[in-house]
């Protein structure tokens, strides 16, 4: 990742706080700050595929953060004191999480849109749409994944040996 010319060249980054089964993003959003870079992270709205991607301070601000019903930190509904990068700037690159991916790009999420939702609303921005890598283990990479017609696909998968 930390070589990689869009993560080098990305001044706004949105990254994923990541599960104990995902790639482990800890140490890219320490290097994000590292480098002077704007992070932002997801706060999903329960019972919608609405989500909003909101400005850390620091990499300590996650210690802030709250933990919600499916064990993931996020700010709280409350706060409103964050940038949400659409609001804003918006975003130079969205580093996805994801349960499965092929090699045409194509990504299974956990099924409720949020990031492909995330993803339409980019592209309204007059900044368009930001380039977007997932983070994958190797045994996560098929051959063919399930898709609908509204999923986006991602512009790079990088996982071990690719």
């Amino acid at each position: 990742v930390f070589g990689h010319p869009k993560y080098q060249e990305s001044k706004r980054i949105a990254i994923f706080l990541s599960m104990p089964d995902e790639i482990q993003t800890e140490e890219i959003i320490k290097d994000i700050f590292k480098q002077g870079k704007e992070c932002f992270i997801p706060r999903y709205k329960p019972h919608s595929n609405h989500m909003d991607m909101l400005k850390l301070s620091s990499a300590e601000d996650i210690s802030s953060l709250t933990l919600t019903s499916w064990n993931i930190l996020q700010p709280s509904d409350d706060d409103s004191v964050r940038e949400e990068a659409l609001a804003g700037g918006g975003l130079d690159l969205i580093f996805m999480p994801g349960l499965g991916f092929d090699k045409k790009g194509n990504r299974l999420g956990r099924g409720k849109g949020y990031y492909d939702t995330y993803l339409e609303r980019c592209m309204k921005h007059p900044r368009g749409k930001p380039y977007t890598i997932a983070l994958a283990f190797r045994e996560q990479i098929c051959e063919s994944v399930p898709v609908a017609e509204n999923d986006v696909q991602v512009d790079e998968i990088l996982y071990e040996d690719c």
